[in-house]
């Protein structure tokens, strides 16, 4: 396995239910709000909230919802004002973290963030400390059931994919970032609705832990559990792979 969507099929290998939904909700409207305010509430000149748009519709998002968030942002109703923020460490056996925040608060989050590293073996570092260890990308994620692998990397490939990989938790599609947008508009055209469309990081330098590293590997998964749960992280993403035998004696 590898990739930036590892830390997702450890979970699923793992048995943990995805977060709630109203959890997921919380974290696009939070996208959309930054969206609007930094670009505008129209989204045709507006990228950022093209895609948050996208997103918005792949989780089936009520399009209520929708709506009420970008009047917030627009000032047609009280909103808070979100900062996008990036947060970088190392947990366990030397295993790069990338954390993307939205908050309202920009010294609960880092406070918070920092105890979790701290409390679960690893520590926060400086700006750039890991980023230099993974790349930009596009992010378009379907599930396994949506096609054969075959007809997806050749519809991946048509549409202007740079790399697909597949396993049992689905098909992930890499693109440009600036290509996302008109990627998965393309997709949809072809596969149906993707289940996630976003902007990421994919590792560039993978860590394995291996099966003699029980201890790191359950104290690593807890970090980013926690991590991921905060109300402030919209994604963690990590340079971390595991093999299957490690992954069936987790706890």
């Amino acid at each position: 396995m590898a990739g930036h969507s590892q830390f997702k099929n450890i979970m699923h290998r793992k048995g943990r239910q995805d977060k709630k939904r109203a959890q997921i909700f919380q974290k696009i409207t939070r996208e959309i709000m930054v969206s609007v305010k930094t670009g505008g509430d129209n989204p045709t000149g507006n990228s950022r909230l093209k895609l948050a748009l996208q997103n918005a519709r792949a989780h089936s998002m009520p399009k209520d919802n929708i709506e009420r968030a970008i009047k917030k942002a627009s000032g047609q109703g009280d909103g808070d004002n979100y900062e996008s923020l990036r947060y970088e460490g190392f947990g366990p056996g030397g295993v790069a973290i990338m954390v993307e925040v939205l908050t309202d608060n920009k010294n609960r989050s880092v406070g918070d963030i920092r105890s979790l590293f701290s409390k679960h073996g690893g520590n926060l570092g400086e700006s750039n400390s890991v980023a230099f260890m993974f790349q930009r990308v596009g992010h378009i994620h379907y599930n396994k059931d949506i096609a054969e692998q075959d007809k997806v990397f050749e519809n991946a490939l048509d549409a202007g994919a740079d790399d697909i990989s597949s396993d049992g938790n689905g098909h992930d599609i890499y693109v440009a970032p600036d290509d996302l947008y008109q990627v998965a508009e393309k997709l949809e055209a072809t596969l149906g609705q993707a289940m996630e469309i976003k902007l990421t990081w994919k590792p560039t330098v993978m860590v394995d832990i291996n099966d003699n590293d029980n201890d790191k590997a359950n104290q690593l998964l807890t970090l980013m559990e926690q991590l991921d749960d905060h109300d402030d992280v919209q994604e963690v993403i990590a340079n971390v792979t595991m093999d299957d035998a490690l992954l069936a004696g987790l706890s």
